[in-house]
């Protein structure tokens, strides 16, 4: 079988708060591979954050990695010292942020932005920063590179401001590519232009990429994996056309059903009864879906509660499966 690009293995990262310790993150795990686009899927609050930025190393200081490991080829990224991870962070992986226009300088143009990104990650010379920069908008597909360079954010489109972010992520060719709700505040035109631009990035470079979302049928649409993530645990993984298809765990499928597009009209739509836990408690069920579930079973409050095998490529965390 040939090794995953990154691999995730059982991931807990801790929150330190005034009020008490929050349970971002407990034994998450997945892989992508090369050219694969894996979409990280759950309700606002379920963690999908917080692991996109402990995989880049830019947690707030109050957070804390307390077991796990994140391996890049085999390499354990959380073992990296400091200089050697900022240098990974940019040359071989990449983040997009959800918000296209604050994550950008707004006194600066787009154009110094990238060479920026390019002059601390790449050893060329000085003249050789500007044309990878156009080449880099060029291959975002923002007509006229050469004059868009000279812009600044607050006169391009939320769409331009999105390909901007795509095009800093990927002037240095990474090849981990991690998308944080990239098509937030967008149109629907222009996020299919941004999530075509994505794929067919991902097919030509053999990039990897972590398409973090809530939307399922836009990842549906454009993931080859999904991982479903439910306060803080991962709770199943699979072929999107798998899953899709046929969900095992209990919260894929209540989380299908609430899809506008699973119904034929809004009154067959399903809410998920309840809400996420509070994740500062410190008698969180193994499961932490137990107490929205209608499959409970006691053994489902039993420790040690882990991904299991249920099929070719497909894991699910659930005592009482679908």
């Amino acid at each position: 079988m040939t090794q995953p690009l990154l691999s995730v293995k059982n991931l807990t990262v801790e929150f330190k708060t005034r009020t008490g310790t929050v349970h971002a993150l407990e034994n998450v795990s997945f892989d992508i591979g090369a050219g694969q686009i894996i979409g990280i899927i759950g309700e606002s609050g379920s963690g999908k954050s917080v692991c996109a930025y402990t995989i880049m190393g830019i947690l707030d200081r109050a957070a804390r990695v307390t077991s796990g490991e994140i391996l890049f080829e085999g390499r354990d990224v959380l073992a990296m010292r400091r200089a050697e991870r900022n240098q990974w962070r940019g040359a071989e992986a990449s983040i997009i942020f959800q918000s296209p226009r604050t994550a950008l300088n707004p006194i600066r143009s787009v154009g110094d932005q990238i060479c920026d990104v390019i002059a601390r990650h790449l050893p060329v010379p000085a003249a050789e920063v500007r044309k990878r920069a156009i080449d880099a908008l060029r291959q975002v597909r923002i007509p006229d590179p050469e004059r868009r360079m000279k812009a600044y954010p607050y006169e391009l489109s939320g769409g331009l401001c999105q390909r901007v972010g795509i095009a800093s992520a990927l002037a240095c060719s990474p090849r981990l590519l991690i998308a944080d709700e990239p098509t937030t505040g967008l149109d629907v035109t222009t996020q299919a232009v941004v999530m075509d631009l994505m794929r067919d990035l991902a097919r030509a470079r053999g990039l990897a990429v972590a398409l973090i979302t809530h939307d399922l049928a836009l990842a549906s649409e454009y993931c080859d994996h999904l991982a479903i993530m439910h306060a803080g645990h991962v709770v199943e993984t699979g072929p999107t056309t798998q899953v899709i298809a046929a969900p095992r765990h209990p919260y894929t499928q209540r989380l299908l059903r609430s899809v506008p597009s699973s119904v034929t009209c809004l009154a067959d739509l399903e809410a998920i009864d309840g809400s996420l836990p509070d994740l500062r408690r410190n008698d969180l069920s193994p499961c932490r879906f137990a107490e929205r579930c209608t499959r409970r079973l006691s053994t489902c409050d039993a420790p040690a509660l882990h991904l299991e095998n249920s099929g070719p490529g497909r894991f699910v965390a659930c005592r009482n499966p679908l």
